[in-house]
């Protein structure tokens, strides 16, 4: 069994948080700071917030610093794991520096994402944060980004000392041997929820979550069987959560896994702008599959 360490905290299932907000789209912090130790409670080793998930890049500066604050302050840094993307490496080294000072023992780190950024810029970018001497997690996800840490790019960047592990979300499971061949002091974490038997049988160490937001139980069941290789357990139980899973991958997930958060009875609740509330349709697709795993006793 992966379980987190003191030197490497980012080990386990790491969720990453959906972000409560009120009706007129104001955080409630309070509302947050219950979530993350209902998390914790339910199995979860710890708490990403301000990733993707986490909406930050609508925040202001001071919603986002007390974001993680919040999170601090309710279960502890040693569990928080903030995202400290910026456009700028100055700004992401101020976040990683904010975070640390907040008592957070690690933090997660896109490259460069202004623009398609090339290899020297990557490196740059990573050597700079690494100064504020926080443990980074780097975060893979060509997808949103357009920039792809590909493996022999985050060998580099690990042999340098910048990053302890990364965060995969290419959905390129091939890629796990690759980088256990070239860094395999490199740990490799599950960045999406529809690939996660997969990356645990090639090794993973973590998964920085998704839908354990909703379902924090089955999930963290999920991902045990699986590392421990007990592939009866785990593969019942991802068939059973994959229709939820697979939204985590695509573009409206902030948005399902919050309405899943709702069914289940949790405050999910709405999105800031420019999201905007699922078409009827996809909403139609993910009540019927959030019923159907609390039908199945999964919630």
């Amino acid at each position: 069994m992966t379980t987190p360490t003191a030197n490497r905290p980012w080990r386990g299932v790491l969720v990453a948080t959906a972000l409560p907000l009120t009706d007129e789209l104001a955080v409630d912090h309070d509302k947050f700071a219950e979530h993350c130790s209902w998390l914790v409670d339910n199995g979860c080793d710890g708490v990403v917030p301000n990733g993707s998930l986490g909406e930050y890049q609508v925040l202001t500066p001071e919603e986002r610093a007390k974001v993680v604050e919040t999170a601090v302050a309710a279960i502890g840094g040693a569990r928080v794991m903030p995202g400290v993307a910026a456009y700028g490496s100055a700004e992401s080294r101020r976040w990683a520096e904010q975070a640390r000072d907040a008592g957070c023992a690690s933090v997660m780190l896109l490259p460069p994402n202004a623009y398609r950024a090339d290899e020297r810029s990557v490196l740059a970018h990573y050597a700079e944060v690494a100064k504020a001497g926080v443990p980074i997690v780097a975060y893979n996800n060509p997808i949103d980004t357009k920039v792809d840490l590909v493996p022999e790019l985050l060998a580099k960047l690990h042999g340098e000392g910048y990053i302890h592990a990364v965060k995969e979300f290419s959905g390129d499971v091939r890629r796990a041997y690759q980088l256990a061949e070239l860094a395999p002091e490199l740990d490799l974490l599950i960045g999406a929820d529809d690939v996660l038997l997969e990356l645990a049988l090639a090794g993973a160490k973590g998964w920085v979550a998704g839908y354990p937001n909703a379902l924090p139980a089955a999930s963290v069941e999920l991902y045990h069987s699986a590392v421990d290789g007990d592939l009866a357990t785990a593969k019942k139980l991802y068939e059973q959560l994959h229709p939820l899973l697979r939204w985590d991958s695509k573009v409206e997930f902030v948005q399902a896994i919050k309405l899943s958060m709702d069914i289940v009875g949790r405050h999910g609740g709405p999105v800031r702008p420019p999201r905007v509330p699922l078409l009827p349709e996809q909403e139609t697709a993910v009540r019927t599959a959030t019923e159907r795993v609390v039908a199945a006793g999964l919630a």
